[in-house]
């Protein structure tokens, strides 16, 4: 009792600066939403969306923040830098406004005032011309990555500057079908409710999404459509079947009208360059090259913690085990299955069974090829995996040291995107769901050897929505309509 008397905050005064808070972050609502839709400005706090999140979300992001950098980062301040971003002259960009603030706390006394700040730290920004033709987008398939392409592909359109979903190509679009595949949009067992409209137009075969007209085709064939005649040219063409896997059978979608590049969905095979955006995309050449892939969900979750380790530590060699989710291609009951184990119940089994992991790695980081062994254990969950890392390093290192080693790159460089550190005590699978990056990262967990030079890394992935952010963030490079960025 003795506490609660001579606490410092009373209910009353806990109660109203939640609401100050609160009220500060429907502030940096409105003035997200403004840079987005009239600037083409997009803030994110420390990888996270900012865009079409609630007050409640905006807090909790804030928190994370804080924990993450070991600093208050404030919605006061991030308010008071978005409003400056208003008032200058920044051009379309992406803008880590955590970072910002984080900067600001340490810089302030240096400069006269916020917008002198900003001009400063955004200086390559100021004024910048980033004019890009926006490209258009056909989704061939709309299985769980199609759909949630589709989501993100209207959630981030913003003034149709960038990727324009513009047609889903699938098997039938009778009006029975159009009305299936929007309820499938509309609501997701894992994923939620779409925020936001989805509108059948039979007159036009279409679905009206968040305002973008998209028409649904049916095809047989990747070469039968015309997709000028729908106004769609050059358009990028994100193949989600999982049937065409080599550059032959993918070569199909180019014969087409109307589409001028492929992205695969799902590891290729033979010459198609297997891409996880934030480590090797920089490889590819856009000018030659027209067709890609994102290789699999488990690639984008091990590649950024391995090419960390490898850069940091050194690997000698190790083994890859993956905890995953069962899929689609597994039975809900026991049934013939062309692939052992995959035949019985996904609901009711652990089941072993293969990974392509340890083979990405020779398209991925061919360097590392031959080092690894992999395999993989599906479990009856729907969604979100779990990557177990056994490494061999060539240097002796602590759990404190590889763990901000990681923590650093997720912070600062090229890979900020990709990998997010997590310090909860209490993680477990469904915490990790839509989650942006493809690797987080628990560090909580991380186990190192007695001699020190053996680790153990656990990355979790959401093996669904981690994944097509990483498609979708390839998707743009390989448009190139990326806009110069702050983070």
């Amino acid at each position: 009792m003795e506490t609660l008397i001579n606490s410092n905050l009373d209910y009353q005064t806990q109660l109203n600066e939640w609401i100050k808070n609160e009220k500060a972050a429907i502030d940096l609502i409105n003035a997200v939403g403004k840079l987005w839709f009239e600037r083409s400005i997009e803030l994110i706090l420390f990888r996270n969306q900012l865009h079409d999140r609630s007050a409640s979300q905006i807090m909790n992001l804030h928190m994370y923040a804080k924990d993450i950098v070991k600093k208050p980062i404030t919605i006061e301040n991030t308010v008071l830098l978005a409003q400056a971003i208003l008032d200058s002259k920044v051009g379309p960009s992406k803008i880590d406004i955590g970072k910002l603030s984080f900067e600001y706390l340490q810089e302030k006394d240096k400069y006269k005032n916020v917008a002198e700040f900003i001009n400063n730290k955004l200086a390559d920004l100021i004024n910048s011309n980033h004019a890009s033709n926006p490209k258009d987008v056909v989704l061939f398939g709309f299985g769980r990555i199609g759909r949630l392409a589709a989501r993100e592909l209207i959630s981030l359109a913003g003034k149709g500057e960038q990727l324009r979903l513009r047609a889903i190509v699938t098997r039938g679009n009778s009006n029975e079908e159009i009305v299936k595949r929007a309820d499938l949009l509309r609501t997701d067992s894992v994923h939620g409710p779409f925020p936001g409209t989805v509108i059948e137009d039979f007159d036009k075969k279409a679905l009206i999404i968040n305002g973008h007209t998209v028409y649904m085709i049916d095809a047989k064939n990747p070469e039968d459509v015309d997709y000028t005649a729908y106004g769609i040219n050059d358009a990028l063409l994100i193949d989600n079947t999982g049937v065409f896997r080599d550059d032959k059978e993918l070569s199909r979608h180019l014969k087409a009208k109307g589409i001028d590049k492929v992205l695969l969905t799902a590891p290729a095979k033979g010459d198609v360059p297997n891409v996880v955006h934030g480590v090797n995309h920089e490889t590819v050449d856009l000018k030659t090259q027209k067709i890609f892939s994102a290789a699999s969900c488990t690639t984008n979750a091990i590649m950024p913690i391995l090419h960390v380790i490898d850069k940091e530590l050194g690997i000698q060699k190790g083994h890859i085990e993956t905890v995953h989710s069962y899929t689609n291609d597994q039975n809900l009951l026991d049934n013939y299955h062309k692939k052992y184990r995959r035949g019985r119940s996904a609901a009711l089994n652990m089941v072993i069974t293969e990974t392509g992991a340890e083979s990405a790695l020779k398209k991925v980081l061919p360097h590392l090829s031959g080092k690894f062994t992999a395999n993989s254990v599906r479990v009856p969950t729907p969604n979100v995996s779990l990557a177990i890392l056994n490494i061999n390093i060539n240097k002796e290192i602590t759990k404190d040291e590889v763990n901000e080693i990681i923590r650093k790159h997720a912070l600062e460089g090229k890979l900020v995107e990709q990998i997010q550190y997590a310090f909860s005590n209490e993680l477990v699978s469904t915490d990790v769901i839509g989650n942006p990056c493809p690797s987080v990262f628990d560090s909580q967990a991380t186990i190192v050897s007695p001699d020190k030079k053996s680790i153990v890394l656990y990355v979790w992935y959401d093996n669904e929505y981690g994944y097509t952010r990483q498609v979708i963030r390839f998707s743009k490079h390989i448009s190139e309509v990326r806009r110069p960025f702050y983070y």
